[in-house]
């Protein structure tokens, strides 16, 4: 590998931004806890290029807000998938994009598009892990700058930017010292209640790391950052440099990246990974090859590492030639799902090996320049497809999508080691035009008129269409053809199966939507079910949990659109439960005594939970854990004895998230249900049907 740029540019610049909303698991588009339509900092975590209205809050755990409290804000829960591709973990990943997607011969689009779901993940620890304070001793340090969290203030992280003096001169005890007093101020500086994504340390190395000169650039003059030269800060989209949380912009704006994207030296305790590629759908599925062969999931990627003298363990260069040119180390760097610290040699790395039909595990040093041999779980290639076909212009449904909107359905990653994980998940939505090749213009098309290069496209260009009369000009910025928008989820948890879970399909039944109507909301969505319509087999699993937050309340500033948080209950409340009805062009819910499904349906997490306590638990939101005690419900939380007061007739008391159970049926039969807060008929309808197939079907 003399030279990355040719193989990279192939696949990079079908990578675009516009607008873009994940709706399932919940996106937050940078929101925190806004009690505002609009949200107060679009630069908190990360890029979306979206309208600041769109986005919901993290969740909480109670009927109050969570405040400045980090132990009461609700990270959602799911189930890992099993070692074997039958034990899977099924997640609805459901979103609306502005400006179109999909197409074939019969429904041509006008635009190129694709869409890459992918998670990031670290162990979850202890809950004592979580990091309090702002205490400079290493394990204070080591906390707030490795552990991801939502965090309680808006702000987004600080930052102190490198100067030539860390890279001038032949004296690396100067440079050194330079650079370490920087970092540790960085460091140092990272705030507990602020949200942490990626770490400064990653996007201090997108900082040091020379762009990529191979890119198109259209017109667009990138300048020089502090180190004078134009580092990875900036790009087409973002050529002026700006920050967002610790997100890099070149890897941001372009898939597959040519650079491992790794958070930070490999620590076992935390195992911060990657960015793990969960999904790719597009309008070409001639693509697919393209990812396969791009993805960092099984590819190692590579980096300049510089000399041993050297404190910083990033460089500025990106090509194999320049990299060892100026000492430094061409070293490939492999991704990981987790490493299996249990496992001390390779036989017992087999062991684990044997028994996952899922990853790839691999005794193998994590990068090409250590002899340190670990049990390494890669995650398998990502999910590839042809993208649901929604029209442009057009926050709404798909026709490939039965009415509902885009989604994808991906599987749960699995985890050998039985570790708990808090992960994020983003979602790239990248368009192009056509006006220029999108996998053969490269740099040598970039505007240079002192060398007769005009670029395919440029800003604001005027064109004559009639000999003598005047010429028309053309709305076009060539920072936006070719655009990348995104969205993230909030903190989530992925815990690992119980014994009884094994063998067993998942389904995850969620809630999408925040409080208000769908002006109010938008370009958000109201309540509903993901999925809405579901069939399973009765051999498989029902997971159905929820959450929401006590701070919609879709105040001022309303941004472009309009506040107000109209619905039933408390205002800026979301609240949900979970009853039976007869058909589901009713309205009424059954009384629990001519109910079917409680009498179809178990616990695996609590068998000893009865029917009635599962119709209590889902109805109250889990204000009421059940109707007696049982492992799980504790005295004081059901029915019959509960010190509590009474449990508000529209849910203001109730919980906003509730992890529910996992429940599995005795028998088939049909389930319709709703949300009795919010399924107010000519307004907004909560209301789902679940098919459960006979076993022999």
């Amino acid at each position: 590998m003399s030279c990355v740029l040719p193989v990279l540019l192939v696949v990079l610049l079908s990578c675009v931004h516009g607008d873009v909303y994940m709706s399932n698991p919940r996106g937050s588009n940078n929101r925190l806890n806004e009690q505002s339509a609009a949200r107060k900092n679009g630069n908190r975590l990360f890029d979306s290029q979206n309208n600041a209205r769109g986005g919901y809050n993290t969740g909480d755990a109670t009927s109050g807000a969570a405040g400045n409290d980090p132990t009461k804000q609700y990270a959602f829960q799911y189930y890992a998938s099993g070692p074997t591709k039958a034990e899977q973990s099924k997640l609805i990943v459901e979103w609306t994009n502005q400006h179109g997607c999909g197409g074939n011969p019969d429904s041509p689009h006008k635009t190129n598009c694709n869409l890459v779901v992918q998670m990031m993940c670290m162990s979850q620890g202890d809950e004592d892990d979580y990091p309090t304070g702002q205490g400079n001793d290493a394990t204070s340090m080591y906390e707030r700058n490795t552990y991801m969290r939502d965090g309680t203030d808006r702000n987004t992280q600080d930052y102190n930017q490198p100067n030539k003096n860390e890279i001038t001169g032949d004296d690396w005890n100067t440079k050194n010292t330079n650079y370490n007093n920087r970092m540790n101020g960085n460091y140092q500086n990272v705030k507990t209640v602020r949200g942490l994504q990626e770490t400064v340390w990653w996007y201090d190395m997108c900082r040091y790391r020379e762009a990529n000169g191979g890119l198109y650039r259209a017109d667009q003059n990138l300048g020089k950052g502090s180190l004078g030269y134009i580092g990875s800060e900036r790009t087409r989209q973002n050529n002026d440099g700006n920050r967002r949380g610790y997100e890099c912009p070149e890897e941001r704006d372009h898939y597959p990246y040519w650079q491992p994207t790794h958070q930070s030296d490999y620590v076992a305790a935390s195992q911060r990974t990657p960015w793990i590629d969960m999904a790719f759908v597009s309008g070409n599925s001639t693509d697919c090859d393209r990812v396969e062969k791009g993805t960092e999931n099984q590819n190692g990627k590579y980096r300049c590492v510089p000399p041993a003298e050297s404190t910083r363990r990033y460089d500025r260069w990106i090509t194999e030639d320049s990299c060892t040119e100026n000492g430094g180390s061409w070293v490939m760097f492999h991704s990981f799902l987790e490493v299996i610290e249990a496992a001390g040699d390779e036989g017992e790395c087999n062991n684990y090996k044997n028994k996952d039909k899922r990853n790839t595990i691999t005794w193998m040093p994590l990068r090409s320049d250590s002899t340190e041999k670990k049990c390494v779980v890669q995650a398998p290639a990502p999910k590839c497809g042809q993208a649901p076909w929604t029209r442009v212009n057009h926050l709404g449904n798909s026709i490939d999508t039965n009415g509902n909107a885009s989604r994808v359905e991906i599987d749960m990653p699995y985890f050998p080691s039985g570790i708990e994980k808090r992960c994020v998940m983003r979602l790239r939505y990248n368009i192009t035009t056509d006006e220029f090749d999108n996998y053969g213009t490269d740099h040598t098309d970039n505007e240079d008129q002192d060398n007769g290069v005009i670029s395919p496209v440029e800003d604001n260009p005027y064109i004559d269409i009639a000999g003598e009369a005047r010429p028309l000009r053309l709305a076009m910025n060539t920072n936006q053809f070719g655009r990348t928008f995104q969205d993230r989820t909030h903190v989530f948890k992925i815990l690992p199966r119980t014994s009884a879970m094994e063998g067993k399909v998942i389904n995850n039944l969620n809630v999408r939507g925040k409080r208000g109507n769908i002006v109010q909301t938008f370009p958000a969505v109201e309540y509903d079910f993901v999925p809405n319509k579901l069939t399973i087999g009765q051999e498989e699993l029902l997971h159905i949990q929820w959450t929401g937050s006590n701070t919609h309340n879709n105040g001022n500033s309303g941004g472009d659109g309009q506040t107000g948080d109209a619905g039933d209950g408390t205002g800026g409340t979301d609240r949900h439960n979970f009853l039976q009805m007869v058909r589901s062009d009713l309205n009424f819910p059954s009384p629990y005594e001519n109910t079917t499904f409680w009498d179809m349906v178990e616990s695996v997490n609590y068998p000893e939970a009865t029917s009635l306590d599962l119709a209590v638990g889902y109805a109250t939101s889990g204000y009421y854990c059940g109707y007696k005690n049982y492992g799980g419900c504790a005295a004081g939380n059901h029915v019959s004895d509960s010190t509590k007061g009474a449990l508000n007739q529209q849910l203001n008391n109730a919980p906003a998230s509730y992890f529910g159970h996992v429940l599995k049926f005795k028998k088939a039969g049909t389930c319709v249900y709703m949300a009795s807060r919010n399924n107010n008929f000519t307004n907004r309808s909560q209301k789902g049907v679940l098919w459960v197939k006979p076993k022999s079907e």
